[in-house]
């Protein structure tokens, strides 16, 4: 079997440089341009994005809406605190959680949130400890959540976010996220007119991103580390957009690697985007060969993450570390509230 070591995508990255906070105006973050070809780099602000773009390119969004996932509640019996993250909607009103503490929470065990506005059975534990737990409630379920539950912002964010809706797209329409996708956050909708008036489609498609988009890569050999699965969803007229672009020569490009991950499941070897809804648990590494996508917008990820590998599956690793390295002496700000970088060709 061939191997990759996890290391060959370490980088050293100052605690400093991790983004608490969103901008005040979301298209003035920076913007690190990084040429795939040849690694030459150039330093801009986000909303020069369409310096880059060109009439009858396809920009493709994820419409993922993050639901605000995070709860806090009480065992019925003896009233101690239990932390619950929903992570994905099983049918009804089951639901597959993270629960803290684990221990305290053996099937049968009955939550209480918000005073009895909503409960959570723990029905059953399944892999790695989750817990599913079957809600009763009386009402529209994602409104008790809206007034009950936080956003579930990433472990390395340790501020509270004083808008909700700061770690939602501009566009996001589908709840059933458990994190935003981060790359879209620097478009306001001025920007994305803006664009659209230059010529250049835009194409929405879904993917509900899952936690396991934070979990470390923690297999020394990266080709044995075992992607989560998310749900994505990709119609038919969207779909038309981004393989019209295609045939017409136009470059597809993605905001984010969840609209990457979206359109390079559900493509065909044949190049064709096919629409239709599933899972997807694709890895993409150095020596994937891109079936659809062209350019990518993205974030600054985590040393040694699945994120970094995609983006060095694009540009190629030396030149992803160093441009890693220059965003570090430039000072950008890295990961979900920081700044961006725009792959092309």
């Amino acid at each position: 079997m061939e191997t990759m070591n996890v290391k060959d995508f370490y980088f050293d990255l100052p605690q400093e440089l991790i983004a608490q906070d969103p901008l005040e105006d979301r298209s003035s973050s920076r913007l690190l341009v990084l040429d795939k070809n040849t690694g030459e780099t150039e330093h801009r602000h986000f909303r020069d994005i369409t310096e880059y773009l060109r009439p009858g390119d396809c920009l493709v969004i994820n419409n993922t809406k993050v639901i605000p996932a995070r709860l806090f509640g009480v065992k019925e019996d003896t009233q101690a605190k239990i932390e619950v993250l929903l992570l994905k909607r099983r049918e009804n009103d089951i639901w597959e959680t993270l629960v803290k503490p684990g221990k305290k929470c053996k099937p049968g065990t009955v939550i209480v949130f918000g005073e009895g506005l909503l409960k959570g059975t723990v029905i059953d534990v399944v892999d790695e400890g989750n817990r599913l737990i079957q809600f009763s409630y009386e009402g529209i379920f994602e409104e008790i959540l809206d007034q009950l539950g936080q956003m579930p912002l990433p472990p390395y964010i340790t501020h509270q976010l004083k808008d909700k809706n700061r770690y939602q797209t501009v566009y996001a329409e589908h709840d059933g996220s458990a994190a935003a996708p981060t790359a879209g956050l620097h478009f306001t909708k001025e920007l994305l007119a803006q664009i659209e008036d230059m010529g250049v489609k835009i194409a929405h498609v879904t993917l509900h991103v899952g936690l396991g988009t934070f979990r470390p890569v923690k297999v020394e050999n990266v080709l044995e580390h075992h992607m989560h699965s998310e749900f994505y969803m990709v119609e038919e007229s969207e779909a038309k957009k981004i393989n019209d672009t295609k045939a017409a020569g136009g470059r597809v490009i993605c905001v984010g690697t969840t609209s990457c991950r979206t359109i390079e499941s559900a493509t065909g070897e044949d190049g064709i985007l096919k629409a239709g809804s599933g899972w997807t648990d694709i890895f993409i590494y150095p020596g994937y060969k891109f079936k659809i996508l062209d350019c990518l917008i993205t974030n600054f990820h985590l040393p040694e993450s699945t994120l970094v590998m995609l983006v060095s599956a694009l540009a190629g690793r030396e030149h992803v570390l160093h441009a890693y390295d220059e965003a570090i002496k430039e000072r950008y700000r890295f990961f979900s509230f920081g700044d961006a970088m725009f792959i092309h060709d």
